[in-house]
């Protein structure tokens, strides 16, 4: 008997070699042809409600929980009814003013409050600022929900899962030109290229409105997988009508095209060929198209490969797995076989161009890496850019490496790193595709949102339709258009080893004191009864200048118990006690040393 087209898919569904839970999505749109094309651009455009007729009292609330204030923790909520959607769940990186700090993620807490309504988490591409929440975000929800993202951002969940020992999650593979319905509300996917293979953007459709995301994207147009951003399908949804647009503002304040991916191989091919040494390149885990350049450029050169760094290694193995990074086994090699190949013929692919302290580049550079020693005369590429808040740190990296007599290329030397977002004119062109009704810049600092505005202000967006919000704060589209809606619960979440959320800001700020002024401790003790002194006051001191000095400790003791015994003798409680020794001790220590440390005092009753 002749099989039915469904037995067909079904037996094609079996043979795939990933464990994903399909669901069930729309065919690709046919494409069409060039005179289809020309009759539906002749065709004047009616009305811009969309496929979705607008319901009179339906309300799309938009909520960016994430990404209005820096440049990471992307994170925003679709509500429309009772069906929920949320875009990305990412991390932010701590910087020097959160000591002690792992990790930084949005507060989530909208979400888990309306769980129940939760359709599904959609992740427009795998890097960390869009997907690094999501381990913590599934194991404070109490069902299971699907995400839905491309076939490389699924590989690179996978392994964050993993590594947090999260199982059954249901992961559902989508393409750019695929349509899922979620409840109410209908996600076209569309492909966009960016520093990762499936990046994609998507266009919402809801009773009471359509939103138009662009995820992370520029216009490159020599791409490396020969994947461009899907103009045809942001001319359909200008077509259909975009009544919102959010769009990456990250490079707003770039006047140009930001430049092509492909420039930065010709670049690292011809420092690569003219290096005597070994050359050690550092770049971001997640780009995979700059990984792919390296392993191009030293395979051209005639050099093997070594991978080196925990995320980089994994990356590398779950991109070449997914066919998404392309070299033969015969051209990587294990930073164990080092000593037995040649300087010249070895190019490292290391972790470490943000200069942290634990990266492989950090080790290599402090002697501190288990199979990698640098020499004179080695080259060292670091093909990238600092992230707002660690130059500090790259360049004492550099500094090290410079010591030891390695030559250093940044992009201040060459262009070993051009940026996976548009720039302003790319911007431009796009707003200018869509032409939306109403704006509202993303994925950026203070500064890039409102540089993105302008542009929008430029391409004919009206200046009352264009929202710059804050983290919390939302949107309300009905048919009557668009307005600022209600303010939530919003913030952010410290992860501090295997605490999450239990680091204060006040934590945060004593220990910037215990870094910057030290830390004094004062013990006394007092009579129950009477509250009369018993001994003296014992004083210890750390991180404070002339600690070591004898004399300074007894003139502080002998100071602070002098203003124990006034404030005693006055009857106050023993908070004002305490009180008044510590403010007597910052007193004495201001005058002798001119710091204010953190003062402890502990008065305890015997």
């Amino acid at each position: 008997m002749a099989k039915n087209n469904d037995e067909r898919a079904d037996e094609q569904g079996k043979k795939q070699t990933r464990s994903y839970k399909h669901v069930k999505i729309e065919r690709e749109r046919p494409k069409l042809t060039r005179g289809e094309q020309a009759e539906q651009q002749g065709t004047k455009r009616k009305s811009r409600r969309g496929n979705k007729p607008k319901a009179s009292d339906a309300v799309l609330k938009v909520i960016p929980l994430g990404g209005l204030d820096a440049i990471g923790k992307n994170m925003t909520v679709f509500e429309c009814g009772d069906d929920m959607i949320l875009d990305d769940a990412g991390l932010m990186f701590p910087d020097d003013e959160h000591p002690g700090v792992d990790l930084i993620l949005p507060d989530y807490t909208y979400v888990l409050q309306n769980a129940h309504k939760l359709r599904g988490i959609v992740v427009t591409h795998g890097h960390e600022d869009h997907t690094g929440c999501l381990p913590y975000l599934l194991k404070d929800l109490d069902r299971q929900v699907p995400i839905y993202a491309t076939k490389m951002t699924l590989g690179l969940i996978e392994g964050k899962l993993k590594e947090h020992r999260i199982k059954n999650a249901k992961l559902c593979e989508i393409k750019g030109g695929q349509s899922v319905n979620m409840g109410c509300m209908t996600v076209d996917f569309f492909s966009v290229n960016h520093s990762i293979p499936g990046a994609v953007g998507l266009f919402l459709q809801s009773p009471a409105g359509n939103v138009l995301h662009t995820g992370d994207f520029k216009l490159d147009q020599t791409p490396i997988d020969g994947v461009h951003t899907d103009f045809a399908a942001l001319a359909r949804f200008n077509k259909i009508g975009v009544d919102l647009m959010m769009s990456d503002s990250t490079n707003a304040q770039n006047n140009s095209f930001t430049p092509s991916e492909a420039e930065v191989g010709k670049t690292l091919r011809s420092l690569i060929n003219q290096a005597e040494g070994r050359v050690i390149i550092a770049s971001f885990a997640s780009h995979i198209h700059r990984m792919q350049q390296i392993c191009d450029a030293a395979v051209g050169c005639g050099r093997k490969v070594v991978v080196t760094g925990r995320s980089m290694i994994q990356n590398t193995d779950i991109a070449r797995r997914l066919g998404y990074l392309r070299i033969a086994d015969d051209n990587l090699i294990d930073a164990y076989e080092l000593n037995d190949v040649p300087a010249d013929e070895v190019v490292i692919m290391c972790t470490g161009s943000q200069g942290e302290p634990l990266s492989a580049l950090a080790r290599i550079a402090n002697g501190e890496h288990k199979t990698i020693d640098i020499e004179p005369g080695d080259t060292v590429i670091i093909s990238a850019t600092p992230v707002p808040g660690n130059e500090k740190a790259v360049t004492r990296v550099i500094n090290s490496l410079a010591k030891i007599g390695a030559d250093v290329w940044d992009k201040r030397r060459a262009m070993v790193h051009v940026s996976g977002h548009a720039g302003a004119e790319e911007l431009k062109l796009v707003l200018s595709i869509v032409q939306p009704e109403h704006f509202m810049p993303v994925h950026g600092e203070a500064t890039h949102l409102r540089a993105h505005a302008k542009l929008a202000r430029k391409t004919g967006v009206e200046a009352d339709k264009i929202f710059i919000l804050e983290n919390g704060e939302s949107l309300e589209l009905s048919h009557k258009g668009v307005r600022i809606g209600e303010t939530v619960q919003s913030g952010i979440v410290y992860v501090d080893g295997f605490s999450v959320g239990d680091t204060s800001q006040e934590v945060l700020d004593e220990r910037r004191a215990l870094g910057e002024q030290g830390v004094a401790v004062l013990t006394a003790a007092v009579r129950s009864h009477d509250y009369s002194v018993v001994g003296g006051v014992h004083l210890e001191m750390r991180g404070i200048t002339g600690e070591t000095e004898e004399y300074l400790t007894v003139d502080c003791e002998a100071t602070v118990f002098q203003a124990m015994r006034r404030a005693i003798s006055k009857d106050k409680p023993l908070k004002d006690v305490k009180k008044v020794m510590r403010d007597s001790l910052l007193s004495i220590l201001w005058e002798r040393t001119k710091q204010r440390p953190m003062v402890i005092v502990n008065l305890l009753e015997v």
